[in-house]
């Protein structure tokens, strides 16, 4: 008896080893399983995440553009490193916390729209674009899971709204919309941006043809002249007049380049803002009013229809097709060639120009580039216009500056052919070799024409409308030019677009200066004609760069006569 019970007991004993070992064999597997499904759903989170930002990587790596500097060096535009902040969705714990600490970072962060982006299915989010090295930091330091940084570019334009028309603007993504921008762009930045060339390599800087120096004394002239004549808009270019380059061009209302589109308090775009991207001298058309008489007498002379001692009969107005032409300063007299100019008399420009044919006249401005768009780098270049069909009206009102619209830069770069020698050169924003010149140069008027116009240039300078923009040492010649503002295709009574086309100094003609003005309400002495508005800024300008453009003042009476024999 005795043995058979303690088998019994050391079978129970076995038996219940037996189920303990069962028992945690079950546990086992179960803290596997357990783990096993853990790890599982780890490894799908990482999938996710891979799917999730894995081409944000490829599709947003960091393109670099070259900087751009001006013709002495000096920074105009540069990259800087930056990090956009971006969250996905699906990793995010708690969205209402997570705008609030974001909030504290990015004063102006939208709440609505960013919960919106935490809380959506999507993937990916981008939350703010280009921020800050300090703001990452301090994000990173309110520890929020399921947001993310991604290295950027962005541009920055040290000179700001100085140069905006000339440089342009880039879009968030680093590329060019307008300017030289666009253009860097329209060379083949694109194209290796695409293909990650231009990825994190310090490209060559562009040099431009641009004077920093001279560039912010035109901005700062034409923003001072905007707001004391109270006009609508005013621009001005410095040409250089033997190469085509450009030193300097501005127009106002402008933009800052940094920040091209500016919102208001409601979040809506400021449109009023934007129509600062307009560029006036080469991106709109105008009436060029008197400085157009400049090109019409130099057809007469070049087609030697008339010399500078010729004399015409501008004692009556002159009636053609139901129209009147008569002059603002008639002198009631027969008139010589350089009084035509100084007085600028309408009557006496419409007789010459009738001395040539209608198609003559035509080819001579589309010679001159005043008639077909301007070929140069900025994008941002208009189509000038004209009558379809030139009738013998049409032929006298083009000769005085109505009826043929035309851009700004444009008028300098032909009022440049008038006084350099005869050659036409195209404009450009880059510097320019003496090769380069030559064969952009092409020879659009006789030499002595343009010896002839040199003459007329400075003697309107210094007996006629252009003695308001003469400046002691500089000897400077010009036109100015003053035409009734066209509006919803009429001429309005008492609003003028007013314009100086000047060289200097004329007896050796180095720089083009062409300043613009429209609609003021004001100028100097009270008067709102160009010898009063155009004529002044334009002697501002050469008075304060033209020591730094390289020319030498001559004081005194001691320099050559211009002209020797006619």
């Amino acid at each position: 008896m005795k043995k058979s019970g303690m088998a019994a007991r050391r079978g129970g004993t076995r038996s219940r080893g037996r189920l303990a070992r069962q028992r945690i064999g079950i546990l086992v597997c179960g803290f596997l399983c357990a783990y096993g499904l853990i790890g599982l759903r780890l490894l799908q989170y990482g999938m996710m995440r891979q799917a999730a930002t894995g081409t944000i990587g490829r599709t947003t790596t960091p393109a670099s553009r070259p900087d751009i500097l001006d013709r002495n060096g000096e920074l105009l535009a540069t990259d800087l490193n930056m990090v956009s902040l971006y969250a996905e969705p699906h990793r995010i714990v708690d969205a209402d916390e997570a705008v609030e600490k974001l909030a504290t970072v990015i004063p102006d962060l939208d709440w609505l729209e960013t919960h919106k982006k935490l809380v959506s299915d999507s993937a990916f989010q981008w939350l703010r674009r280009q921020l800050t090295p300090r703001q990452q930091a301090d994000i990173l330091r309110l520890g929020i899971p399921g947001i993310g940084f991604r290295p950027e570019k962005r541009r920055f334009y040290a000179a700001g709204t100085v140069a905006s028309h000339i440089l342009g603007h880039v879009n968030v993504d680093n590329q060019g919309l307008a300017g030289m921008e666009r253009y860097l762009d329209q060379q083949g930045l694109t194209d290796l941006r695409s293909t990650g060339l231009a990825s994190g390599v310090a490209l060559s800087p562009l040099r431009l043809s641009i004077d920093l120096r001279v560039q912010s004394i035109v901005h700062e002239v034409i923003a001072h002249s905007l707001a004391a004549y109270r006009a609508e808009a005013a621009g001005a270019v410095v040409l250089n007049a033997n190469t085509g380059e450009v030193l300097a061009m501005a127009s106002v209302p402008d933009y800052d380049s940094n920040n091209p589109s500016r919102r208001l308090a409601d979040g809506s775009v400021d449109k009023e803002y934007e129509k600062g991207w307009f560029n006036r001298m080469s991106n709109a058309t105008y009436e060029m009013g008197s400085t157009f008489k400049s090109f019409t007498l130099a057809m007469g002379l070049d087609e030697k229809k008339i010399t500078l001692n010729s004399v015409i009969d501008a004692t009556r107005p002159l009636r053609m097709a139901g129209f009147t032409i008569h002059d603002d300063h008639g002198q009631g007299r027969p008139l010589t060639v350089p009084e035509i100019f100084q007085y600028s008399s309408n009557i006496g420009t419409a007789k010459i120009a009738a001395m040539v044919d209608l198609d003559a006249h035509k080819a001579f401005l589309t010679k001159l580039g005043l008639l077909t768009k301007m070929d140069t780098e900025i994008p941002e270049v208009a189509t000038p216009t004209q009558p379809r069909v030139w009738k013998p009206i049409n032929q006298a009102t083009i000769s005085f500056g109505h009826g043929v619209a035309t851009t700004p830069l444009q008028t300098a770069v032909a009022g440049a052919a008038l006084i350099n020698g005869g050659k036409l050169i195209s404009p450009t924003f880059l510097p320019r070799t003496q090769e380069q010149t030559a064969s952009a140069a092409r020879q659009v008027i006789d030499p002595s024409t343009s010896a002839a116009m040199r003459f007329l240039f400075e003697w309107n300078g210094t007996k006629g409308s252009g003695r308001s923009a003469q400046v002691e040492g500089f000897h400077v010649g010009g036109k100015t030019g003053t035409a009734d503002k066209v509006i919803n295709g009429r001429y309005a009574a008492h609003l003028n677009f007013n314009a100086f086309l000047a060289g200097f100094p004329i007896d050796k003609p180095q720089y083009v200066v062409l300043t613009i003005i429209d609609a003021p309400l004001t100028g100097e002495k009270c008067g709102r004609l160009a010898a009063y508005t155009a004529a002044p800024m334009a002697k501002a300008i050469i008075e304060r760069s033209g020591s730094l453009l390289g020319v030498e003042p001559h004081l005194g009476t001691g320099r050559d006569k211009l002209l020797v024999n006619y």
